[in-house]
């Protein structure tokens, strides 16, 4: 008898499929591990959190770095996460010749209401495994921020960081790789009712 199994992507059959029209304009899909996941919708608090940290780095970043909204990140073998906000390294051709690879990497940020436990439990040990460095949650339901940083492997070849710093709403917190850039975050979180 045949075990059911789930139809995993390679990078190239999505690709082929985005080609082909399999996907619609404003379709929020990402390659996840082989799979392709459905993102899910998002709320005022995640769309205006997105705006005020969009302001917040724009006005911070200038020439530093190179900010990527919702666009790909190229994660070896098999997926192509679309975090809310990557902040990547400068390159000449604005990554046309590919996605951005971990190397290029300085920071990735999801932005977490209903996603939360998505974000810690499948896109974390991801970043994690793919040698991304940092990794930041705004989570939305505790209004903090979560820190990740110096990713590990351990015996039982799981992924995760090591270092996991909470920011407060009315703290500041420095960039990583960029440490002389703040971030406060009173500018980002709505105030609280």
């Amino acid at each position: 008898m045949m075990i059911p199994t789930a139809k995993r992507f390679t990078i190239q059959e999505y690709h082929r499929l985005t080609e082909l029209g399999f996907f619609q304009e404003g379709d929020r899909v990402e390659l996840i591990q082989g799979e392709m996941i459905q993102m899910a919708a998002k709320g005022t608090a995640h769309t205006t959190v997105t705006k005020r940290l969009l302001r917040a780095l724009g006005q911070r970043l200038g020439e530093r770095a190179t900010m990527q909204i919702q666009d790909p990140l190229f994660l070896a073998p098999n997926s192509e996460p679309e975090p809310d906000i990557a902040l990547v390294k400068n390159r000449a051709d604005d990554y046309l010749s590919g996605h951005p690879t971990p190397e290029d990497v300085i920071l990735v940020i999801e932005i977490a209401d209903s996603s939360l436990r998505y974000d810690r439990e499948v896109k974390l040990p991801l970043y994690a495994k793919s040698g991304i460095a940092d990794y930041w949650i705004f989570n939305l339901v505790n209004n903090t921020l979560e820190c990740y940083g110096e990713p590990y492997q351990d015996n039982r070849e799981s992924f995760g960081y090591r270092q996991r710093r909470i920011v407060l709403p009315n703290e500041q917190v420095p960039l990583p790789g960029l440490s002389d850039i703040l971030l406060d975050l009173v500018e980002i979180f709505p105030p609280q009712s």
